[in-house]
């Protein structure tokens, strides 16, 4: 019995021993584990970290640029705003021009659009009214001096604000003071930027 008791026994301490040493192995394979996991786990930290600080580095880019163009824009409206209220003021000034001055105005209009044909001038009702004695002969010599006639049509037109319309064969030009700003709006634009802004 003591031989079998022996040899329990040593099977028993064996078995520890083995056991033991699978628990230490076991205990170095956890550290391990740990020590893996934990450097994982510094290492995504880290990657979150860098993602986090450049997705707040690029919203705050975006932002300014954002703000950058909204203060831009603003800018730009407002000095077009300056610039359509002075073209407005000059369109004003022109047409309150003392009559002799803006007579002379539509008479320098007209030598710039009178056609070498016949036709026809067409004022508004104000401008008519106030035409100085021997405007519309002026108007005559002005046609004839480019090889054309043209009849000041004897009715003054509502739809005039100021200026004329010349019509030639049913095709008419509008020549008032207001077409003239929009026909040369951009042109007029540009100056007043420069004067103002350059």
């Amino acid at each position: 019995m003591a031989g079998l008791e022996k040899i329990k026994s040593q099977i028993l301490n064996e078995a520890n021993v083995t056991a033991d040493a699978k628990i230490e192995e076991a205990k170095v394979q956890a550290e391990k584990m740990k020590l893996a996991a934990q450097e994982e786990g510094t290492r995504q930290a880290e990657a979150i970290l860098k993602k986090s600080e450049a997705e707040i580095t690029s919203y705050k880019e975006r932002v300014k640029s954002s703000i950058d163009l909204q203060r831009r824009t603003r800018f730009l409206e407002a000095k077009q705003g300056m610039i359509a209220e002075i073209l407005e003021k000059a369109y004003e000034k022109v047409t309150n021009l003392e009559p002799d001055e803006y007579y002379k105005l539509l008479l320098s209009v007209l030598e710039k659009h009178v056609l070498p044909q016949e036709g026809e001038i067409y004022f508004s009702v104000k401008d008519l009214e106030n035409m100085p004695v021997g405007f519309g002969k002026e108007i005559e010599q002005t046609a004839q001096a480019k090889g054309g006639k043209l009849t000041v049509a004897g009715a003054g037109r509502d739809n005039i604000e100021n200026g004329f319309i010349l019509a030639y064969g049913g095709i008419e030009e509008n020549c008032t003071i207001r077409a003239m700003f929009d026909a040369k709006r951009d042109e007029l634009s540009d100056i007043v930027h420069r004067l103002l802004f350059v």
